[in-house]
């Protein structure tokens, strides 16, 4: 789905994972579920491009529903798949806290579950390979994308700054639909390690110039970046 000039989506409102064009090539800012590939293959289609466009994956953080066809991308079609530093043990499978789960509802779980059940959730492959990243750091990918340390989801979950397209990628830093509950809004998403270090970070989007706030679950947003972080906060309260 195209959502404005240089920029992309993929999956839904469950799931997504996002695509920015330029000139340069293609850049992906997380890879989804592993069935998410046939949603890559069509939108490439659709936006007259093919696999050999994509320069590279930039991971929001290192969880299952994130990293789904990126190892796939590395291997097969020689793929760099960029992680923060913090972050590359869990992208390859490495331990992670157990979380609480928090509120929930039976509709959304079954809803999430079955999705992630279609789109092959179970395949997912961990990475055997990653280019560590770190804050403040500009990928020389297509749109020039800036990381932007956002730790609380996991350790190394990041922002992804991409000024050609508008838009940030907060991965999940924060959530536009509840996964588990299925309440929509902007506000802190489920199975954070740190929730108190979460929203501390969102004050790092405040200073962003961009108008799209896209998360890794949820509808896209657009509005004021400095009332993220008190809208979140709220949420969470």
């Amino acid at each position: 789905m195209k959502l404005g000039p240089h920029l992309h989506r993929i999956g839904n409102d469950i799931v997504a994972a996002y695509l920015v064009d330029t000139d340069e090539g293609v850049s992906v800012i997380d890879a989804g579920l592993a069935g998410h590939w046939r949603d890559l293959l069509d939108e490439l289609g659709v936006m007259g491009r093919s696999l050999d466009d994509v320069r590279g994956v930039v991971l929001t953080h290192g969880d299952t529903d994130h990293i789904g066809f990126a190892e796939r991308l590395r291997r097969d079609h020689g793929v760099p798949v960029f992680v923060h530093a913090a972050d590359a043990d869990r992208a390859r499978g490495g331990e992670k806290p157990k979380t609480p789960m928090g509120p929930k509802r039976v509709g959304p779980m079954v809803t999430f579950a079955a999705y992630a059940l279609r789109k092959r959730g179970w395949r997912t492959e961990y990475l055997t390979e990653v280019t560590a990243v770190a804050d403040g750091e500009v990928l020389a990918l297509p749109g020039s994308p800036r990381v932007i340390a956002m730790p609380g989801h996991s350790p190394g979950s990041i922002a992804v700054h991409v000024p050609v397209a508008d838009a940030v990628f907060v991965g999940d830093a924060l959530t536009t639909r509840h996964v588990l509950t299925g309440r929509t809004g902007v506000q802190p998403a489920p199975f954070t390690d740190d929730p108190s270090q979460a929203l501390e970070s969102l004050a790092r989007l405040a200073g962003v110039d961009a108008s799209w706030v896209l998360p890794g679950h949820g509808a896209p947003w657009r509005g004021d970046l400095t009332a993220v972080p008190g809208k979140v906060r709220q949420a969470a309260d």
